[in-house]
């Protein structure tokens, strides 16, 4: 079993009840990957990704726990620690991987034009299974095309997945 296998088992167990949480972290995975791996990130930056992918919002419990809720600003908060402490439990991560997995859950929140394209792509990726979770309007897809999304790949996507021609 590899690294990611081995995370994202880690990852159902961590949110064991709950397959919301669980499908998420999978599609976001699943799109982060798709999209990485199509704009043509070299295999370390991918190896990040997808592992930040798969924790991206690992603060959620944690927040619950320690605030009686959550939002995107907590899960950045709360995510990395709680990140830190699963890729050390797994093993086989550097020192420089951990940092930089957990440098991402704790922005993946923040939106501003990034240069990190695995930054950049986390953001995409996360977008693409919160609106049609959340159930967007058209209008709110089109504003995320706009002003979220940069990758060809992602806007592609984006444009395919909601029907979009502009």
């Amino acid at each position: 079993m590899n690294k990611i296998e081995e995370l994202a088992l880690a990852m159902i167990d961590y949110n064991n009840g709950d397959p919301r949480r669980i499908q998420h972290t999978t599609k976001v995975h699943a799109y982060a990957s798709l999209i990485g791996r199509h704009e043509g990130l070299d295999e370390e930056t991918l190896f990040i990704l997808e592992s930040a992918a798969l924790v991206h919002d690992i603060g959620i419990r944690a927040s619950e726990q320690k605030y009686g809720y959550q939002n995107g600003k907590l899960q950045e908060q709360e995510g990395p620690a709680v990140a830190r402490e699963l890729l050390a439990q797994i093993g086989g991560y550097t020192y420089r991987q951990i940092e930089r997995i957990c440098w991402l859950v704790a922005h993946h929140h923040t939106y501003h034009v990034c240069e990190d394209l695995d930054y950049q792509i986390l953001i995409e990726a996360d977008f693409l299974v919160n609106l049609y979770e959340d159930n967007e309007s058209m209008n709110a897809i089109s504003a995320a095309r706009r002003n979220i999304f940069r990758t060809e790949s992602g806007t592609r996507m984006l444009e395919t997945m909601f029907g979009i021609n502009e």
